[in-house]
């Protein structure tokens, strides 16, 4: 019995175990399952997470999306609002101009016996002087045309002048033709007036009438009486002010003034026929004339002013406003542009705030100023500025010396200056290069061409960085034209990647900056403006003579010294034809040369890398000629001189560059240089000259007949043989 039970119990501890096991098992089940569920749990909360953050990215991007389009609706509603307010603001202006044509500004007199002007004596002088002092004219055919509408040839003061006095009193070309010119002194921006005499209309009064009209404070010096109520009265104090007060409020508004005189000469002293004299000094009188009155008349600036003034503000460039117009009408006119700004004082404006003396007020406690032009005197020096036009300060004292030219630009961010000459504009121009500053000058008259002249941003750095794009492009294809031959011919390599760095990065660099310091040609200033579309800093012209022409000189120059070295070494030019699979096999010791002599690879690439120099010395040697002709686009070398102290360096330092890298010892092993023998600096020299010759000619024919074609086509080969002959048989008879 006791080993059954004993079996008994070890069974049901066995059961038990199983029973644990089975617990164990299900509990290890269940714990598997609460992982796959918070797993399970963990993938659906992320994958919310991920819905819920692409829902949130999308809600912002269509969020994003709206408020563009708002913003872009509400700029555009704004720009269209600030168009159509440009737009009203032009046609206001162009109303007043109209209106302002119409008006005019005379002197205060008495009409209460009449309510017409045109029957006033006063006014009828002041018209005859308007009509008679002025050279604008209407153009013909077009007597259909009203008035205002009419087409001009002259200046717009003067064509605004003609239409007020046609409108207002009748045909001008009949009143000049009853008082028939006799002698002119035209308007200069000197003395600032035009002075002409006339023959008066009948025979009833033998006397010459002198007419002025000008700038109203140098007409009113010349004035010792003025016409009021038809009678001259002498010029006091009080009517000088009156003059005053009239022409502040006039020029304040903006408006360009202009004075009116008038003078009988003597009928014994200038009887019928007498000769006048008008070069200085005039054989007639130009002081104690009669005041007549005064004209004024808008010229409005242009709608897009305001925006570029701002714009250029915006990019840090600092606006300088030049005038020949009185100081107060260029201070109206640089407010309403935006060169003064609203909030900006000139020390005129601070002394009426604060009730005191404009003595009284710092000139720097002012930013605007407005500098009156008769105060620059002085010459100055140059050296380089940015950008200028803006304030305004009237300075009546001394001349300002070029100290204090150089006080104002610096220490004043808005400055006019106003009444100024061209020999003044360049004084200031020179003042701001002075302060080390980029100038760029805008003018559209004969008076801004020194000025334009002496800027850095104009026509001489159009012209100057065209030639230095010339000179850098013309030694591509000396460059590349070796490699091409390589490929097409299978020759030995002519020129070395090396060797195109050291042109590229080494002896191009220096000579290619000193075209930039090359003065103007003498010519620069009568050309006609470029066409923007067509005359490009690289255009079709530029590109055949670089390429076309100059560059394929000197890749035949190139080459020219590539196979004399050749030569000289054994190996004819037909020999070299195809050689190439040879020469490149490293293990091919005995590639025989035209005389029968074998070469090694070592002897081979010692050639090879000789040639590279020789072809590189005979780039420098034909860039020499490049680099002068480059100077002049169509002046003679010979009238440009070698005056350009920058291109002569770089003329010595790329050819000392070349004898450097040739000889340096151990640059055979760096930059595959190797000692040239010294006559084979010489073969490339005749293309250099030929490429001087050519040029000189080319530039001859397009002197003597402009517009004939720069880049070579078979149309125009024999016109150029022609003239060229032509030109070598000028030479030879003078």
């Amino acid at each position: 019995m006791t080993p059954n039970i004993k079996e008994r119990e070890s069974e049901t501890e066995r059961e038990r175990d199983r029973e644990r096991e089975r617990q164990r098992e299900s509990e290890r089940e269940r714990q598997r399952e609460r992982e796959r569920e918070t797993e399970r749990e963990s993938r659906e909360r992320e994958e919310r997470e991920r819905r819920e953050k692409g829902e949130r990215k999308e809600r912002e991007e269509r969020e994003r999306r709206e408020r563009e389009q708002r913003e872009r609706r509400a700029r555009e509603k704004r720009e269209r609002r600030e168009r159509e307010e440009r737009e009203e603001r032009e046609r206001d202006r162009e109303r007043e101009r109209e209106s302002s044509i119409k008006s005019l500004f005379h002197n205060k007199e008495d009409d209460s016996n009449t309510s017409n002007k045109d029957t006033t004596e006063t006014w009828s002088a002041l018209s005859k002087v308007a009509g008679l002092c002025n050279r604008a004219e209407f153009k013909a055919d077009q007597g259909g045309v009203p008035i205002l509408k009419r087409e001009t040839n002259g200046d717009a003061s003067e064509s605004a002048l003609l239409k007020c006095i046609e409108l207002q009193v009748g045909n001008v070309v009949k009143m000049r033709e009853n008082n028939k010119k006799v002698a002119e002194i035209p308007f200069n921006s000197t003395n600032k007036y035009q002075v002409s005499i006339h023959e008066q209309e009948g025979n009833e009064d033998p006397r010459y009438l002198l007419v002025m009209k000008g700038a109203p404070e140098r007409i009113l010096d010349r004035c010792s009486t003025i016409l009021l109520n038809g009678k001259e009265e002498p010029l006091d104090e009080a009517l000088k002010e009156a003059f005053e007060r009239a022409y502040l409020e006039l020029g304040g508004m903006g408006e360009r003034v202009l004075g009116f005189c008038h003078f009988y000469l003597d009928a014994e002293k200038f009887p019928r026929g007498f000769g006048f004299v008008c070069d200085e000094p005039p054989n007639f009188p130009l002081e104690d004339l009669c005041f007549v009155g005064l004209m004024s008349m808008i010229d409005p600036p242009r709608a897009a002013v305001p925006d570029a003034v701002s714009k250029c503000r915006s990019a840090g460039i600092k606006v300088i406003m030049v005038t020949g117009d009185h100081p107060i009408t260029a201070k109206a006119i640089a407010r309403g542009v935006g060169i003064i700004s609203e909030e900006t004082e000139t020390v005129e404006d601070i002394a009426e705030r604060l009730g005191v003396p404009v003595a009284d007020v710092n000139p720097r406690d002012a930013k605007a100023i407005v500098v009156h032009g008769g105060q620059l005197k002085v010459a100055v020096t140059v050296t380089n500025v940015n950008f200028i036009v803006v304030a305004v300060v009237l300075i009546e004292v001394s001349d300002v010396s070029s100290e204090q030219l150089d006080d104002i630009l610096k220490n004043h961010t808005e400055i006019v200056f106003a009444r100024t000459s061209p020999q003044q504009k360049l004084i200031i121009v020179e003042g701001c290069q002075r302060q080390g500053s980029i100038v760029a000058v805008t003018g559209d008259g004969v008076n801004d061409s020194p000025a334009l002249k002496k800027a850095d941003i104009g026509r001489l750095i159009f012209d100057n960085l065209k030639k230095s794009i010339a000179y850098t492009l013309t030694s591509n294809i000396p460059e590349i034209t070796p490699f091409l031959m390589f490929i097409i011919i299978g020759i030995p390599q002519p020129l070395g990647i090396i060797t195109i760095l050291c042109i590229d990065l080494g002896t191009d660099m220096v000579p290619a900056i000193s075209l930039a310091y090359e003065k103007a040609e003498s010519d620069i200033m009568k050309r006609k403006p470029r066409d923007p579309l067509h005359d490009k800093l690289v255009n079709e012209r530029l590109i055949a003579m670089t390429y076309g022409q100059i560059g394929f000189i000197q890749a035949l120059g190139g080459f020219f010294t590539y196979f004399v070295i050749m030569t000289e070494n054994g190996f004819f030019p037909t020999r070299l034809f195809g050689i190439r699979a040879e020469w490149e096999d490293r293990d091919n010791q005995s590639v025989p040369d035209s005389y029968g002599q074998e070469w090694t690879y070592s002897q081979r690439k010692i050639l090879e890398y000789t040639c590279h120099t020789a072809f590189f010395v005979s780039i420098v040697v034909v860039q020499w000629a490049d680099l002068i002709i480059c100077k002049t686009r169509k002046n003679s070398i010979l009238k440009q001189k070698m005056t350009n102290n920058a291109l002569n360096f770089g003329l010595v330092f790329e050819t000392a560059l070349a004898v450097l890298l040739c000889y340096t010892p151990g640059l055979s092993t760096g930059l595959r240089m190797y000692p040239l023998l010294a006559q084979w600096w010489f073969p490339a020299i005749p293309f250099s000259l030929l490429i001087f010759v050519y040029d000189e000619c080319r530039r001859y024919i397009i002197r003597r007949h402009p517009g004939f074609p720069l880049r070579p086509s078979p149309t125009t080969v024999l016109s150029f043989a022609e003239h060229t002959l032509v030109m070598l048989v000028d030479l030879c008879q003078h």
